[in-house]
């Protein structure tokens, strides 16, 4: 049977999380520059980069910092140092990430300069490293923890035996009491319906459908034709030729399970159970909303071998694509391909995941973090001013 429980970190507001990292976070643009010559200077330390956080404004800039404010939040990082140009907007986020009860500090480049900056922050962040590095394991239940859900580079495979094997695990872990995150907005395309009905109350349906309708409309509006896009050069490679295909492999990813809610991006679970998140389908989007909304692990197939890893929490590939698992073993953790050959059941494929989620939350380094994949990258709504 899977472990009902996973050797992790218990935070101060009661969340659970698999690391503990130490991150320096840019609030814009102009402070990755003195955030990665701290990560260098301190070490234990990570920087996170990202190319955005100037002149945005309305829904974007909101999204903006509820995605800072969430990574910092999230379990699986002990403590923060935020790190802006003008210290208002520096401090806004570190107020909201304080709330969890971690450590976290600010500081801002405007009136020091990079070089008095860094050598301020440095010295709360070597404490901060000192402090974590205290910090100990402790075996905690899985009804506590926030796990999270993707595709990438999908083909025939994924929704014939890899993504109807992480439903197979999220199935088991929502019965054990833990939430769970899917979304990909536009790759439910087709079979949104089917979601729909899965909703628990029909007030959590009507928000996905308008969420789901705003995304077509969206579309519709700009002209634009998404084939390429959706689906994707390499899903149409992999045999996926329409968008309707791609959705209905998709789904499968959170098999039989109702659905508690809709909840906007980066915004965290206000409930136990499966919630639909309004996200970009774009890997590296997608799971750094999930990362900001509280997710402390996530679950990704492939079929013809998406890479994606994150800053913040641990990814895990699988592939049920024997070509793929071959050829692209470095970054699959867990190969499941012998479903296709009826090798592997579908309980004992959901269960090989589970095993090895298990062993990753615990320490084991996930391939995408052994290969260096620290990607974060934020959604925009749309262009500055």
């Amino acid at each position: 049977m899977p472990s009902t429980t996973f050797w992790g970190y218990r935070r101060a507001n009661g969340t659970v999380g698999t690391r503990n990292h130490v991150i320096i976070l840019p609030v814009d643009d102009l402070s990755n520059a003195a955030a990665e010559t701290l990560s260098h200077m301190i070490q234990g330390t990570m920087a996170i980069p990202h190319p955005y956080g100037r002149l945005q404004f309305g829904e974007d800039l909101d999204l903006t910092f509820r995605t800072l404010i969430g990574a910092g939040a999230n379990p699986n990082v002990a403590a923060v140092v935020v790190l802006c140009i003008e210290p208002k907007w520096g401090k806004l986020v570190a107020d909201g990430i304080a709330k969890t009860g971690k450590p976290v500090a600010s500081f801002a480049i405007e009136d020091a300069g990079d070089i008095g900056t860094i050598a301020a922050a440095a010295k709360t962040l070597r404490e901060f490293v000192l402090d974590a590095s205290e910090l100990k394991r402790e075996w905690l239940p899985v009804s506590d923890a926030v796990f999270s859900v993707k595709c990438g580079e999908s083909d025939t495979t994924s929704g014939l035996a890899s993504n109807p094997a992480v439903g197979s695990a999220v199935e088991w872990l929502v019965e054990q009491g833990a939430t769970v995150i899917f979304g990909e907005t536009s790759e439910i395309t087709g079979a949104e319906h089917i979601i729909a009905a899965r909703f628990q109350t029909d007030a959590g349906r009507e928000k996905y459908l308008r969420m789901h309708q705003s995304y077509q409309d969206l579309i519709i509006q700009s002209g634009a034709d998404l084939l390429g896009s959706q689906p994707t050069q390499g899903n149409i490679k992999g045999g996926l030729t329409t968008i309707e295909e791609k959705a209905l492999g998709n789904i499968q990813k959170i098999g039989n399970l109702t659905i508690a809610d809709a909840i906007e991006p980066a915004v965290t679970p206000p409930g136990k159970g499966l919630y639909f998140m309004d996200s970009s389908s774009a890997a590296a989007e997608m799971v750094t909303l999930c990362a900001a909304a509280g997710s402390m692990f996530h679950f990704f197939t492939t079929g013809q071998g998406n890479i994606i890893g994150n800053a913040i929490i641990p990814v895990l590939k699988t592939t049920a694509n024997p070509k793929t698992a071959n050829i692209m073993s470095d970054h699959i953790d867990v190969d499941i391909s012998g479903m296709l050959t009826r090798e592997l059941s579908l309980k004992s494929a959901g269960e090989k995941l589970l095993d090895m989620m298990t062993r990753i939350a615990g320490g084991r380094m996930s391939c995408s973090e052994a290969l260096g994949h620290k990607e974060f990258v934020l959604t925009k709504l749309y262009r500055s001013a």
